[in-house]
Protein backbone atom coordinates (compact mmCIF):
# COMPACT_ATOMS: atom_id res chain seq x y z
CA UNK A 1 0.00 0.00 0.00
CA UNK A 2 2.77 1.97 0.96
CA UNK A 3 4.16 1.82 -2.41
CA UNK A 4 0.74 2.40 -4.26
CA UNK A 5 0.52 5.43 -2.81
CA UNK A 6 3.43 7.27 -4.00
CA UNK A 7 2.75 5.93 -7.55
CA UNK A 8 -0.87 7.52 -7.79
CA UNK A 9 1.22 10.77 -6.13
CA UNK A 10 3.79 10.20 -8.99
CA UNK A 11 0.93 9.97 -11.90
CA UNK A 12 -0.93 13.41 -10.45
CA UNK A 13 2.04 15.38 -10.45
CA UNK A 14 2.79 14.05 -14.59
CA UNK A 15 -0.64 14.65 -15.32
CA UNK A 16 -0.63 18.44 -13.63
CA UNK A 17 2.69 18.80 -15.07
CA UNK A 18 1.68 17.87 -18.53
CA UNK A 19 -1.69 20.27 -18.22
CA UNK A 20 0.38 23.38 -17.22
CA UNK A 21 3.00 22.37 -20.11
CA UNK A 22 -0.38 21.82 -22.98
CA UNK A 23 -1.37 25.72 -21.09
CA UNK A 24 1.90 27.39 -22.10
CA UNK A 25 1.64 25.92 -26.04
CA UNK A 26 -2.37 26.86 -26.32
CA UNK A 27 -2.60 30.45 -27.67
CA UNK A 28 -1.66 31.06 -31.59
CA UNK A 29 -4.42 28.93 -32.74
CA UNK A 30 -7.01 31.46 -30.62
CA UNK A 31 -5.04 34.20 -32.43
CA UNK A 32 -6.11 32.93 -36.00
CA UNK A 33 -9.61 31.81 -35.01
CA UNK A 34 -10.04 35.87 -34.38
CA UNK A 35 -9.36 36.21 -38.15
CA UNK A 36 -12.33 34.30 -39.30
CA UNK A 37 -14.92 35.73 -36.44
CA UNK A 38 -14.30 39.47 -38.12
CA UNK A 39 -16.93 41.94 -39.83
CA UNK A 40 -16.29 40.02 -43.57
CA UNK A 41 -17.71 37.16 -41.65
CA UNK A 42 -20.51 38.70 -40.17
CA UNK A 43 -21.33 40.42 -43.23
CA UNK A 44 -21.17 37.37 -45.12
CA UNK A 45 -22.57 35.19 -42.80
CA UNK A 46 -25.68 37.19 -42.12
CA UNK A 47 -26.06 37.90 -45.98
CA UNK A 48 -26.11 33.84 -46.50
CA UNK A 49 -28.40 33.39 -43.16
CA UNK A 50 -31.11 35.99 -44.17
CA UNK A 51 -30.98 35.43 -48.23
CA UNK A 52 -30.98 31.60 -48.13
CA UNK A 53 -32.41 30.61 -44.37
CA UNK A 54 -29.93 27.90 -43.15
CA UNK A 55 -28.75 25.98 -46.57
CA UNK A 56 -25.31 27.67 -46.96
CA UNK A 57 -24.10 26.28 -42.84
CA UNK A 58 -22.35 23.54 -44.79
CA UNK A 59 -19.92 26.45 -46.23
CA UNK A 60 -19.15 26.59 -42.63
CA UNK A 61 -18.29 23.07 -41.49
CA UNK A 62 -16.50 22.49 -44.94
CA UNK A 63 -14.47 25.43 -44.91
CA UNK A 64 -13.55 24.88 -41.01
CA UNK A 65 -12.91 21.31 -41.99
CA UNK A 66 -10.50 23.38 -44.51
CA UNK A 67 -9.11 25.57 -41.54
CA UNK A 68 -7.86 22.92 -39.48
CA UNK A 69 -6.14 20.80 -42.41
CA UNK A 70 -4.23 24.00 -43.77
CA UNK A 71 -3.59 25.78 -40.64
CA UNK A 72 -1.99 22.65 -39.42
CA UNK A 73 0.40 22.78 -42.18
CA UNK A 74 1.07 26.10 -41.62
CA UNK A 75 2.19 25.38 -37.96
CA UNK A 76 4.46 22.34 -38.62
CA UNK A 77 6.40 24.20 -41.54
CA UNK A 78 7.14 26.97 -39.19
CA UNK A 79 8.04 24.85 -35.91
CA UNK A 80 9.91 22.21 -38.32
CA UNK A 81 12.03 24.79 -40.72
CA UNK A 82 12.03 27.55 -37.81
CA UNK A 83 10.75 29.66 -40.62
CA UNK A 84 7.63 31.13 -42.01
CA UNK A 85 5.53 30.29 -45.14
CA UNK A 86 7.02 33.75 -46.60
CA UNK A 87 10.58 33.19 -46.05
CA UNK A 88 10.10 29.33 -47.19
CA UNK A 89 8.63 30.77 -50.22
CA UNK A 90 11.72 33.13 -50.72
CA UNK A 91 14.41 30.70 -49.72
CA UNK A 92 12.98 27.94 -52.03
CA UNK A 93 10.87 29.06 -54.91
CA UNK A 94 12.57 31.73 -58.06
CA UNK A 95 12.73 35.19 -57.54
CA UNK A 96 9.87 35.57 -59.98
CA UNK A 97 7.51 32.93 -58.74
CA UNK A 98 8.34 34.67 -55.21
CA UNK A 99 7.60 37.98 -56.39
CA UNK A 100 3.93 36.96 -58.09
CA UNK A 101 3.07 34.94 -54.33
CA UNK A 102 4.21 38.40 -52.86
CA UNK A 103 2.14 40.63 -54.66
CA UNK A 104 -0.73 38.17 -54.72
CA UNK A 105 -0.83 37.72 -50.33
CA UNK A 106 -0.21 41.64 -50.06
CA UNK A 107 -3.43 42.43 -52.34
CA UNK A 108 -5.40 40.15 -50.29
CA UNK A 109 -3.97 41.19 -46.93
CA UNK A 110 -5.13 44.87 -48.09
CA UNK A 111 -8.59 43.24 -48.88
CA UNK A 112 -8.25 41.72 -45.22
CA UNK A 113 -7.83 45.29 -43.88
CA UNK A 114 -10.49 47.05 -45.27
CA UNK A 115 -12.23 44.21 -43.72
CA UNK A 116 -11.50 44.38 -40.21
CA UNK A 117 -11.16 48.29 -40.21
CA UNK A 118 -14.42 48.29 -41.29
CA UNK A 119 -15.90 46.79 -38.19
CA UNK A 120 -14.11 48.78 -35.97
CA UNK A 121 -15.25 51.95 -38.13
CA UNK A 122 -18.75 51.04 -38.15
CA UNK A 123 -18.15 50.12 -33.99
CA UNK A 124 -17.57 53.46 -33.04
CA UNK A 125 -20.10 54.95 -35.59
CA UNK A 126 -22.90 52.86 -33.62
CA UNK A 127 -21.50 53.41 -30.25
CA UNK A 128 -20.32 56.77 -29.85
CA UNK A 129 -21.53 58.39 -33.73
CA UNK A 130 -18.39 59.16 -34.72
CA UNK A 131 -17.66 60.29 -38.10
CA UNK A 132 -16.50 56.95 -40.72
CA UNK A 133 -13.68 58.75 -41.39
CA UNK A 134 -12.49 59.03 -37.59
CA UNK A 135 -13.62 55.44 -36.53
CA UNK A 136 -10.99 54.34 -39.88
CA UNK A 137 -8.44 56.27 -37.64
CA UNK A 138 -8.98 55.29 -34.67
CA UNK A 139 -9.19 51.85 -35.33
CA UNK A 140 -5.64 52.04 -37.53
CA UNK A 141 -4.12 53.72 -34.27
CA UNK A 142 -5.41 51.52 -31.68
CA UNK A 143 -3.96 48.16 -34.07
CA UNK A 144 -1.00 49.87 -34.25
CA UNK A 145 -0.53 50.69 -30.41
CA UNK A 146 -1.26 46.84 -29.71
CA UNK A 147 1.39 45.54 -32.33
CA UNK A 148 4.70 47.96 -32.35
CA UNK A 149 6.16 46.96 -28.89
CA UNK A 150 4.07 44.17 -28.02
CA UNK A 151 4.74 40.75 -26.97
CA UNK A 152 2.80 38.19 -29.28
CA UNK A 153 1.39 36.81 -25.64
CA UNK A 154 0.19 39.95 -24.32
CA UNK A 155 -1.74 40.30 -27.82
CA UNK A 156 -2.80 37.03 -27.45
CA UNK A 157 -4.64 37.51 -24.47
CA UNK A 158 -6.49 40.15 -25.51
CA UNK A 159 -7.53 38.68 -28.68
CA UNK A 160 -9.07 36.17 -26.24
CA UNK A 161 -10.96 38.78 -24.21
CA UNK A 162 -12.73 40.29 -28.06
CA UNK A 163 -13.11 36.53 -28.91
CA UNK A 164 -15.32 35.64 -25.56
CA UNK A 165 -17.19 38.86 -25.87
CA UNK A 166 -18.03 37.81 -29.14
CA UNK A 167 -18.54 34.45 -28.88
CA UNK A 168 -20.78 34.11 -25.60
CA UNK A 169 -23.06 37.21 -27.68
CA UNK A 170 -24.14 34.72 -30.73
CA UNK A 171 -23.69 31.46 -29.01
CA UNK A 172 -26.65 32.72 -26.09
CA UNK A 173 -28.62 33.89 -28.71
CA UNK A 174 -28.96 30.91 -30.27
CA UNK A 175 -30.75 29.52 -27.16
CA UNK A 176 -33.20 32.17 -27.65
CA UNK A 177 -34.18 32.81 -31.27
CA UNK A 178 -35.55 29.01 -31.39
CA UNK A 179 -34.07 27.87 -34.69
CA UNK A 180 -35.34 24.88 -36.46
CA UNK A 181 -33.16 22.57 -35.27
CA UNK A 182 -33.40 19.73 -37.86
CA UNK A 183 -33.26 21.90 -40.94
CA UNK A 184 -29.96 23.63 -39.52
CA UNK A 185 -27.90 20.04 -38.54
CA UNK A 186 -29.25 19.04 -41.78
CA UNK A 187 -27.73 21.80 -43.75
CA UNK A 188 -24.41 21.77 -41.76
CA UNK A 189 -23.47 18.19 -43.29
CA UNK A 190 -25.58 18.18 -46.93
CA UNK A 191 -24.41 20.54 -49.72
CA UNK A 192 -26.59 22.44 -51.99
CA UNK A 193 -25.41 24.86 -54.15
CA UNK A 194 -26.67 26.88 -56.98
CA UNK A 195 -25.94 29.93 -59.13
CA UNK A 196 -27.89 32.06 -57.02
CA UNK A 197 -26.11 31.06 -53.90
CA UNK A 198 -22.09 30.93 -55.44
CA UNK A 199 -21.14 34.28 -54.89
CA UNK A 200 -22.06 34.42 -50.75
CA UNK A 201 -20.70 30.62 -50.81
CA UNK A 202 -17.78 31.83 -52.10
CA UNK A 203 -17.99 34.86 -49.64
CA UNK A 204 -18.30 32.89 -46.88
CA UNK A 205 -15.33 30.27 -47.72
CA UNK A 206 -12.92 33.18 -48.15
CA UNK A 207 -14.03 34.67 -45.02
CA UNK A 208 -13.44 31.39 -43.10
CA UNK A 209 -9.83 30.18 -45.16
CA UNK A 210 -7.89 33.21 -45.35
CA UNK A 211 -4.74 34.01 -46.87
CA UNK A 212 -3.41 36.01 -44.16
CA UNK A 213 -3.82 33.31 -41.75
CA UNK A 214 -1.88 30.91 -43.03
CA UNK A 215 1.10 33.30 -42.90
CA UNK A 216 0.57 34.24 -39.74
CA UNK A 217 -0.20 30.61 -38.00
CA UNK A 218 3.52 29.71 -39.36
CA UNK A 219 5.32 33.07 -38.21
CA UNK A 220 3.23 33.01 -34.51
CA UNK A 221 3.69 29.27 -34.42
CA UNK A 222 7.79 30.05 -33.08
CA UNK A 223 6.88 32.37 -30.31
CA UNK A 224 7.12 29.23 -28.34
CA UNK A 225 9.52 27.07 -27.58
CA UNK A 226 10.10 23.87 -29.71
CA UNK A 227 13.48 22.84 -29.02
CA UNK A 228 14.06 19.56 -28.06
CA UNK A 229 14.79 15.76 -29.13
CA UNK A 230 12.37 13.86 -31.89
CA UNK A 231 10.17 12.24 -28.42
CA UNK A 232 9.50 15.83 -27.15
CA UNK A 233 9.14 17.59 -30.80
CA UNK A 234 6.30 15.30 -31.69
CA UNK A 235 4.94 16.02 -28.06
CA UNK A 236 4.90 19.41 -28.35
CA UNK A 237 3.20 18.88 -32.32
CA UNK A 238 0.70 17.84 -30.60
CA UNK A 239 0.30 20.18 -28.32
CA UNK A 240 -0.43 22.52 -31.64
CA UNK A 241 -2.80 20.12 -32.70
CA UNK A 242 -5.26 20.64 -29.92
CA UNK A 243 -4.52 24.26 -30.03
CA UNK A 244 -5.34 24.61 -33.57
CA UNK A 245 -8.24 22.15 -33.90
CA UNK A 246 -9.97 23.64 -30.33
CA UNK A 247 -9.56 27.09 -31.94
CA UNK A 248 -11.36 26.33 -35.10
CA UNK A 249 -14.15 24.39 -33.51
CA UNK A 250 -14.95 27.95 -31.50
CA UNK A 251 -14.66 29.98 -35.09
CA UNK A 252 -17.02 26.98 -36.33
CA UNK A 253 -19.76 27.57 -33.65
CA UNK A 254 -19.68 31.11 -34.04
CA UNK A 255 -19.83 31.38 -37.55
CA UNK A 256 -22.62 28.67 -37.77
CA UNK A 257 -24.66 30.89 -35.09
CA UNK A 258 -24.33 33.86 -37.15
CA UNK A 259 -25.98 32.10 -39.99
CA UNK A 260 -28.44 30.23 -37.83
CA UNK A 261 -29.59 33.66 -35.81
CA UNK A 262 -29.95 35.63 -39.09
CA UNK A 263 -32.20 32.94 -41.12
CA UNK A 264 -34.09 32.59 -37.50
CA UNK A 265 -34.21 36.12 -36.87
CA UNK A 266 -34.20 37.66 -40.61
CA UNK A 267 -35.27 34.85 -43.32
CA UNK A 268 -38.07 33.95 -41.28
CA UNK A 269 -39.73 37.44 -41.28
CA UNK A 270 -38.82 38.57 -44.95
CA UNK A 271 -36.35 41.45 -43.58
CA UNK A 272 -33.60 41.66 -46.41
CA UNK A 273 -30.69 43.22 -44.83
CA UNK A 274 -28.57 45.53 -46.41
CA UNK A 275 -26.17 47.15 -43.93
CA UNK A 276 -24.32 45.74 -41.14
CA UNK A 277 -25.66 48.27 -38.58
CA UNK A 278 -29.44 46.13 -39.52
CA UNK A 279 -27.60 43.37 -38.23
CA UNK A 280 -27.77 44.60 -35.14
CA UNK A 281 -31.55 43.24 -34.89
CA UNK A 282 -29.75 39.94 -34.34
CA UNK A 283 -29.39 40.64 -30.90
CA UNK A 284 -32.62 41.97 -30.08
CA UNK A 285 -34.08 39.04 -28.57
CA UNK A 286 -31.38 38.71 -26.26
CA UNK A 287 -31.08 42.73 -25.01
CA UNK A 288 -33.84 44.44 -26.22
CA UNK A 289 -32.98 47.74 -26.85
CA UNK A 290 -29.85 47.30 -25.85
CA UNK A 291 -29.37 45.06 -28.94
CA UNK A 292 -27.57 47.71 -30.42
CA UNK A 293 -24.92 48.89 -28.06
CA UNK A 294 -24.08 45.12 -27.83
CA UNK A 295 -23.52 44.58 -31.10
CA UNK A 296 -21.99 48.04 -31.43
CA UNK A 297 -19.07 46.84 -28.33
CA UNK A 298 -19.09 43.20 -30.09
CA UNK A 299 -18.13 44.51 -33.79
CA UNK A 300 -15.87 47.32 -32.42
CA UNK A 301 -14.26 44.29 -30.35
CA UNK A 302 -13.94 42.17 -33.85
CA UNK A 303 -12.83 45.64 -35.95
CA UNK A 304 -10.13 45.78 -33.68
CA UNK A 305 -8.92 42.84 -32.92
CA UNK A 306 -9.06 41.29 -36.21
CA UNK A 307 -7.49 44.42 -37.64
CA UNK A 308 -4.56 43.89 -35.02
CA UNK A 309 -3.67 40.07 -36.31
CA UNK A 310 -4.28 40.92 -40.01
CA UNK A 311 -1.72 43.67 -39.69
CA UNK A 312 0.52 41.04 -37.96
CA UNK A 313 0.08 39.20 -40.89
CA UNK A 314 0.65 41.83 -43.29
CA UNK A 315 3.93 43.19 -41.62
CA UNK A 316 5.17 39.74 -41.27
CA UNK A 317 4.22 38.63 -45.00
CA UNK A 318 6.31 41.76 -46.88
CA UNK A 319 9.07 41.85 -44.32
CA UNK A 320 9.35 37.58 -44.61
CA UNK A 321 8.94 38.11 -48.96
CA UNK A 322 11.70 41.11 -48.67
CA UNK A 323 13.87 38.58 -46.41
CA UNK A 324 13.60 41.54 -43.68
CA UNK A 325 13.22 40.91 -39.80
CA UNK A 326 10.38 39.94 -38.63
CA UNK A 327 10.54 41.82 -35.60
CA UNK A 328 7.63 44.06 -34.58
CA UNK A 329 9.92 46.68 -32.96
CA UNK A 330 11.80 47.21 -36.14
CA UNK A 331 11.35 50.29 -38.25
CA UNK A 332 10.73 48.25 -41.39
CA UNK A 333 8.08 46.22 -39.29
CA UNK A 334 6.17 49.28 -38.82
CA UNK A 335 6.62 50.56 -41.68
CA UNK A 336 5.11 47.80 -43.42
CA UNK A 337 1.93 48.08 -41.07
CA UNK A 338 1.35 51.68 -42.38
CA UNK A 339 2.23 50.43 -45.92
CA UNK A 340 -1.36 48.36 -45.85
CA UNK A 341 -3.37 50.14 -44.11
CA UNK A 342 -3.67 53.36 -45.99
CA UNK A 343 -4.74 51.49 -49.38
CA UNK A 344 -7.09 50.00 -46.74
CA UNK A 345 -8.56 53.47 -45.28
CA UNK A 346 -8.60 55.13 -48.99
CA UNK A 347 -10.91 52.31 -50.37
CA UNK A 348 -13.43 52.64 -47.53
CA UNK A 349 -13.52 56.26 -47.46
CA UNK A 350 -13.81 56.34 -51.29
CA UNK A 351 -17.23 53.65 -50.83
CA UNK A 352 -20.58 54.18 -49.04
CA UNK A 353 -22.07 50.51 -49.39
CA UNK A 354 -19.98 48.97 -46.58
CA UNK A 355 -21.89 46.07 -46.41
CA UNK A 356 -21.45 44.90 -50.58
CA UNK A 357 -17.69 46.09 -50.07
CA UNK A 358 -17.38 43.66 -47.41
CA UNK A 359 -18.67 40.74 -49.19
CA UNK A 360 -16.32 41.64 -52.17
CA UNK A 361 -13.45 42.30 -49.96
CA UNK A 362 -14.25 38.22 -48.84
CA UNK A 363 -14.77 36.89 -52.35
CA UNK A 364 -11.09 38.20 -53.20
CA UNK A 365 -9.59 35.93 -50.66
CA UNK A 366 -11.46 33.67 -51.77
CA UNK A 367 -9.63 33.79 -54.96
CA UNK A 368 -6.34 34.36 -53.98
CA UNK A 369 -6.19 31.30 -51.70
CA UNK A 370 -5.08 28.69 -53.82
CA UNK A 371 -2.24 31.16 -54.52
CA UNK A 372 -1.20 30.50 -50.88
CA UNK A 373 -2.45 27.10 -50.45
CA UNK A 374 -0.64 24.91 -53.57
CA UNK A 375 2.92 26.66 -52.41
CA UNK A 376 2.10 25.38 -48.78
CA UNK A 377 1.29 21.73 -49.62
CA UNK A 378 4.10 21.54 -51.57
CA UNK A 379 6.98 22.76 -49.38
CA UNK A 380 5.41 20.64 -46.09
CA UNK A 381 5.09 17.40 -48.21
CA UNK A 382 8.69 18.23 -49.28
CA UNK A 383 11.33 15.48 -47.41
CA UNK A 384 14.16 18.65 -48.85
CA UNK A 385 12.92 20.97 -46.69
CA UNK A 386 10.76 19.16 -43.75
CA UNK A 387 12.72 15.81 -43.31
CA UNK A 388 11.11 13.18 -41.36
CA UNK A 389 8.12 15.40 -40.74
CA UNK A 390 7.25 15.66 -44.25
CA UNK A 391 3.52 15.12 -44.46
CA UNK A 392 2.33 11.54 -45.79
CA UNK A 393 0.61 10.36 -48.38
CA UNK A 394 -2.47 10.49 -46.60
CA UNK A 395 -2.66 13.74 -45.28
CA UNK A 396 -1.12 15.18 -49.25
CA UNK A 397 -4.07 13.45 -50.50
CA UNK A 398 -7.00 15.31 -48.00
CA UNK A 399 -5.27 18.54 -49.02
CA UNK A 400 -5.05 18.08 -52.75
CA UNK A 401 -8.67 17.12 -52.89
CA UNK A 402 -9.28 19.93 -50.82
CA UNK A 403 -7.70 22.56 -52.90
CA UNK A 404 -8.69 21.06 -55.94
CA UNK A 405 -12.00 21.61 -54.93
CA UNK A 406 -11.82 25.34 -53.76
CA UNK A 407 -10.12 25.51 -57.62
CA UNK A 408 -13.37 24.12 -58.82
CA UNK A 409 -15.42 26.75 -56.79
CA UNK A 410 -13.26 29.34 -58.06
CA UNK A 411 -13.57 28.57 -61.99
CA UNK A 412 -17.43 28.33 -60.81
CA UNK A 413 -17.19 31.99 -59.70
CA UNK A 414 -15.17 33.26 -62.49
CA UNK A 415 -17.26 31.41 -65.28
CA UNK A 416 -20.35 32.87 -63.42
CA UNK A 417 -19.10 36.21 -63.13
CA UNK A 418 -17.75 36.92 -66.62
CA UNK A 419 -21.31 34.92 -68.52
CA UNK A 420 -24.22 36.02 -65.87
CA UNK A 421 -25.11 32.40 -65.97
Amino acid sequence: MSDKKPRILKSRLAQHILKSELLRYLGPGFLITIGFIDPGNWATNIEGGSQFNYSLLWVITLGTFMLIVYQRLAAKLGIITGKSLAKNIRSNYSRSLSNFLGVTIILACVATDVAELLGGTIGFHVLFGFPYWLGSILTAIIEFYLIAGQSYHVVERIIIIFLSIISISYIVELFIVKPDWNAAVLSSFVPTLNPGTIYVAMGILGAIVMPHNIYLHSNVIQSRDWSGDDARKRKLMHFQDIDTTSAMLVGWLVNSAMIIVAAAVFFKNGIVVNNLEQASATLTPLAGPMAHYIFGIALLAAGISSSTTSSMAEANVITGFLGKPEDPRSNFYRFSLIATTIPALVIILANKDFFQLLIFSQVVLSVQLPFTIIPLIFLTASRKIMGKYAIGKTELSVASVMTAVLLALNVFLIYQTFTGV
